[in-house]
């Protein structure tokens, strides 16, 4: 794996630091540094503003704007129009300025900088010395959004005198004049409103008329004026300091963001509402985010023994993966940057049912039920593109935000159909471990039964009708394009066809009535469920003359080999440098595909085919996807290469920290992080939820001297501790369930299972 590690954050179990100010760096920490409580997000930049390379990000879940240009083009299925979230309101932005001198840490002399994200209270801080004409001048800067009173952000300013004596001018205002991708604005000017010391401006975006009331006060012994102009509001201050003394400025935010229009003064109510939180108070706002972190850390906490990199690495992401989604809106997914920057435009993927809901299924239930009932919720959307595509059904995006299409690239939107079996998925993966026949009712069975419809309508029998599969397709290797047969887009099929068929049995047996209700709003045919089965049955998997290696897709066996270890450093990311047609020419590969779906199968394969394909493809996969190396380390230990696991691990978790693929300044990796979550306990753990019963078999990474991780299932709360010698399952609380340990079925009790390996 030619990639390589840029460390540069200090190693800490509980928080990541930055020590000392580098520009270079400046963009990539902004990403890291990021907020987010999946209602709102926002870059860890400088509340004053910076000259250096900078990505100055607030983003809200749903707040979305179509391009301003229609791609040109009259072909039928190819979108012409995107849509993307929005950079919106910078709700922290300051002024700072002492005489002719104004704060720029790119730019004026700082010393002693440091900056820190703890993860046990989701609190951001920032401080250094600051060299002025008139002395030094200690300043720190800290926020945090409210996790559990969502709309709420909070931001102070400490200022200390060192030797400085002088007058200092403070400016802390709303700003809705930010660009997107850094050019354009989507904000028309809005209306600024008074409340004693609070101010509020809302603003809409420019075609959709979504609205957001973004209302401050601040809570200072000074007194200040306030200042507006149409797109910002603002509270201005101007304050002496002398040698020794300090001062703060405590900033209280609300922000309401309003996806439809309606009637509701927004602003009104996001003033009263900070005043408010103010009256509440700063300490009692994070000690109730301190409350609401102890919970995660007590449920979903793992800990690594023997390896401090990593143990700061899961950590991080899993924070990450409760700020990005915690269960707020059903109307919300889970972006491929989460909240944390523009690249991928805020759209959701198939990631999210793949990669994403295995943590929220075994941590948080409501919000994985919540992430299926975005896509119920877009069911119609996706009936749309499926006629785009002169087919029946739904076909669901490969990529979105408000349910339609996005991608405006032919060879993604109009061959990939990962999304549509991904959801199927999900949905099994949701009820093999939930048993919620009432959501099967209400929802499941309706999208099931329309993304067969899509996957039989555009799949097809070869000339002789003895193989069914997908011709002109692309698969998660994204680096080969208009293929026949690709092996996971027809094994994915065949999955769906067949739960669909299942579902419909086991329902007609608990209420036939209401099930037959279900498929007479369908137009449902007893044909169709012929057509599934047939299709089923002879869905077409390519593999090699042994029966062992399955061919990725017609044709694979023959292409040109690259050796991918003796590519450059530098060449990546390869979109970036290498020609776009360069990267389909050869048999390398970006992510897994044929491995993808026998990861997510794994209770259906032996270890004699996992090792034959994992031999035949992991030589072959360069991981120019983030999501790659967790499902190679997860493989890698049902195989027992431990090391080639724990090197693959290492990569996961720390895919942002050490900005593997160069690309940390556009945003986190947010799904390649649940991926991180996923190989530590469905890898290293064993952990196995496809089958009938739950499986459980750890092993012991060989750098590791022990490792625990936590997880709920059937309303129960499991720890598993592994060390060198043993493996111990404890339940915390709960009924306990029936579940195979090592191969053996166990029954979880108030005992301590204990098992020497």
């Amino acid at each position: 794996m030619p990639k390589v590690a840029t460390e540069y954050y200090e190693h800490h179990e509980w928080k990541v630091t930055e020590r000392g100010f580098n520009t270079s760096r400046n963009r990539a920490s902004e990403s890291v540094f990021s907020l987010g409580n999946e209602y709102m997000g926002v870059r860890g930049h400088a509340e004053e503003g910076i000259s250096c390379e900078t990505l100055l990000g607030s983003y809200f879940n749903g707040i979305f704007e179509y391009s301003k240009e229609e791609i040109g083009t009259h072909y039928k299925g190819i979108v012409g129009r995107t849509h993307f979230m929005i950079n919106s309101v910078n709700w922290l932005k300051v002024r700072i300025a002492v005489g002719d001198e104004i704060l720029d840490t790119a730019t004026t002399k700082i010393s002693d900088f440091v900056r820190e994200l703890d993860f046990r209270n989701g609190l951001l801080t920032r401080e250094f010395v600051w060299e002025t004409k008139n002395g030094k001048l200690k300043l720190k800067f800290s926020r945090f959004l409210g996790m559990n009173e969502y709309q709420q952000g909070f931001s102070k300013i400490d200022f200390e005198s060192i030797d400085f004596d002088g007058k200092i001018e403070f400016n802390a205002s709303l700003d809705f004049d930010v660009l997107q991708w850094g050019k354009d604005c989507y904000w028309r000017g809005g209306v600024t409103k008074i409340l004693g010391n609070a101010i509020g401006l809302e603003c809409s975006t420019l075609s959709e008329n979504q609205r957001i009331a973004s209302c401050m006060t601040i809570d200072s012994e000074h007194k200040g004026v306030h200042f507006k102009s149409e797109k910002e509001a603002g509270i201005k201050f101007n304050f002496d300091l002398k040698k020794g003394e300090k001062n703060s400025f405590t900033r209280f935010v609300t922000n309401i963001a309003e996806q439809k229009s309606t009637r509701r003064d927004i602003l009104t109510e996001g003033l009263q509402s900070v005043i408010m939180q103010a009256n509440r108070g700063y300490d009692n706002a994070l000690s109730e985010n301190k409350k609401f972190y102890d919970k995660v850390w007590e449920e979903t906490d793992i800990e690594i023994k023997g390896d401090i990199k990593n143990q700061q690495g899961i950590r991080y992401c899993i924070f990450q993966l409760v700020q990005t989604y915690h269960g707020v809106d059903p109307n919300n997914n889970i972006g491929a940057k989460g909240l944390t920057g523009e690249a991928y435009s805020g759209h959701a993927f198939w990631d999210t049912e793949t990669y994403c809901l295995p943590f929220y299924l075994f941590n948080n239930l409501d919000a994985a039920k919540n992430l299926l009932l975005y896509r119920y919720n877009t069911l119609n959307a996706a009936r749309e593109r499926a006629k785009d595509l002169d087919c029946i059904g739904a076909c669901y995006p490969i990529a979105t935000l408000n349910g339609h299409e996005a991608c405006t690239l032919w060879q993604h939107a109009s061959l990939q159909f990962q999304p549509t079996s991904a959801v199927a998925y999900g949905i099994f993966h949701y009820h093999n471990l939930t048993s919620d026949n009432e959501f099967l009712f209400n929802y499941g069975l309706e999208m099931l039964v329309e993304a067969s419809r899509f996957l039989f309508s555009r799949g097809d029998f070869n000339a002789d009708r003895t193989k069914f599969g997908f011709y002109a397709v692309m698969g998660p290797d994204e680096f080969q394009m208009m293929v026949n047969h690709n092996a996971y887009t027809n094994f994915m099929a065949k999955k769906t066809f067949e739960y669909t068929l299942e579902t419909l049995r086991n329902l007609e047996k608990l209420d036939k009535k209401r099930t037959e209700s279900i498929l007479k709003k369908l137009n449902y045919t007893d044909i169709e469920g012929k057509n599934f089965s047939d299709a089923a049955k002879k869905a077409y998997i390519p593999k090699d003359k042994k029966g062992e290696v399955v061919e990725q897709h017609e044709g694979f066996f023959d292409l040109p080999h690259i050796d991918i270890k003796k590519i450059p450093t530098t060449d990546f990311p390869l979109y970036y440098n290498w020609s776009y047609d360069r990267i389909y020419r050869n048999n390398m590969i970006k992510q897994p595909d044929v491995l993808m779906y026998m990861f997510l199968y794994r209770d259906e394969f032996d270890k004699k085919i996992l090792k034959a394909n994992y031999d035949y493809y992991e030589p072959r996969t360069i991981h120019e996807s983030s999501l790659s190396p967790s499902v190679h380390s997860i493989i890698a230990a049902d195989l027992g290469l431990l090391k080639e696991a724990e090197d693959f691990f290492s990569f996961a978790t720390r895919m942002d920290l050490d900005d593997y693929n160069r690309n940390t300044n556009e945003g986190l990796h947010t799904t390649s992080i649940a991926a991180a979550w996923v190989n530590i306990v469905y890898g290293f753990g064993g952990l196995k939820s496809d089958g009938k019963i739950l499986k459980i078999s750890p092993v012991m990474p060989p750098s590791w001297s022990g490792y625990s991780f936590r997880f709920r299932y059937q309303n129960t709360c499991v720890l598993v501790e592994v060390n060198k010698n043993e493996t111990k399952v404890t339940k915390l609380r709960g009924e306990g369930f029936e579940f195979e340990l090592y191969g053996k079925k166990t029954k979880l009790t108030d005992e301590i299972i204990k098992i020497s390996r």
